[in-house]
């Protein structure tokens, strides 16, 4: 099992960026892909990038180019950096890991363990 703890939301205007961090502890982090969902307000918890045990990342078609994943397996921690941000970028932000051979990347109910998110609010 894995504990995910995740930081570094905030409130910032539009093309400002913030950088998203995921603490993890328990089992092993460097055995998990880590992924970045986001869930605004009446909407459904949706993909924003992943990470696999090797490094190879995949994003979604709205975060690619303005958003980077990536890991620090020695801090065992998660990150994404966020640029050019948008006020449809609004949403709590969560971090989860999933297991190897689970499923695909962007459905949440393939991510065994996650995160209790933090606020990310982009201003016109």
């Amino acid at each position: 099992q894995v504990q995910l703890v995740e930081s570094g939301g905030g409130l910032v205007q539009a093309g400002g960026s913030l950088r998203l961090s995921c603490s993890a502890s328990g089992r092993t982090f460097s055995s998990y892909a880590m992924g970045w969902f986001r869930q605004a307000p009446g909407k459904e918890r949706e993909f924003v990038a992943r990470i696999n045990r090797s490094g190879g990342t995949t994003y979604y078609a709205a975060s690619k180019g303005r958003f980077t994943i990536s890991r620090d397996n020695a801090k065992n921690t998660l990150y994404l950096q966020m640029n050019s941000l948008k006020p449809e970028d609004t949403a709590v932000y969560y971090c989860a890991a999933q297991n190897s051979g689970a499923g695909d990347y962007y459905t949440p109910r393939t991510y065994a363990y996650w995160g209790q998110g933090t606020q990310v609010t982009v201003s016109s």
